[in-house]
């Protein structure tokens, strides 16, 4: 009997420590109205200059594509390496092709698809797209232009976005090189190509050659 009054009062203690005020307090959630703050929304944006903690570490230019003046960059702010334009390759592959083409022509499915656009999609073989600096590439993909969504929450890496530029400048320069910039091995393969597959004669199944027609059989 002691021992279940001793329970009882100890359950007394502890239920009247429990109470609803953490419960019941003010506080706000995500996109509901508020009358606190003038634009009436309870989600407040980022204070100017925060930096996301996965860019921790990345110098301005490569988190945003401006420089420390608020100018967009000229160049990709960091080594072009082989390796950082087959990582672009892959990613535009993935996320790019669709709509901008194999070769960045905008003739990607999804446009010869039957996609109708006020503008149509952009092609980067134009003297517009080969002058505007890289800064701005990478912008369009980190925030969207016209119909195009950003592509930040995709490709969330600063560096994926700034290979892509990268792979974007190669194909621009493998359309508009002039063949005279390439070494003679190729510059001969562009003098003379190879016939396509389609231009070659099958090879018979006694071998190269033979003419085994009823004209040649005697």
């Amino acid at each position: 009997m002691k021992k279940s009054l001793w329970a009882l009062a100890l359950l007394s203690l502890l239920a009247g420590g429990c109470h609803r005020d953490m419960w019941l307090q003010p506080k706000a959630k995500v996109n509901r109205e508020s009358d606190f703050f003038a634009d009436g929304l309870s989600s407040r944006p980022n204070v100017p200059g925060t930096v996301a903690t996965e860019d921790v570490g990345l110098t301005r230019p490569v988190r945003t594509g401006y420089d420390s003046n608020g100018k967009l960059v000229r160049e990709i702010p960091m080594a072009v390496t082989k390796e950082l334009i087959a990582r672009g390759k892959e990613r535009y592959q993935i996320f790019c092709t669709h709509c901008h083409g194999a070769v960045g022509d905008g003739e990607g499915m999804i446009a010869q698809r039957g996609l109708t656009l006020a503008q149509p999609v952009a092609s980067y073989h134009t003297d517009r797209l080969r002058e505007l600096p890289d800064g701005h590439i990478f912008d369009v993909i980190t925030n969207g232009f016209g119909t195009m969504y950003p592509f930040s929450d995709r490709l969330p890496d600063p560096n994926d976005r700034w290979a892509i530029v990268a792979y974007i400048r190669t194909l621009q320069y493998s359309q508009f090189a002039p063949a005279s910039s390439l070494p003679a091995d190729m510059r001969a393969k562009v003098d003379n190509p190879p016939p396509l597959p389609s231009q070659q004669k099958p090879e018979g199944k006694h071998g190269k050659g033979e003419d085994h027609s009823a004209g040649g059989a005697h």
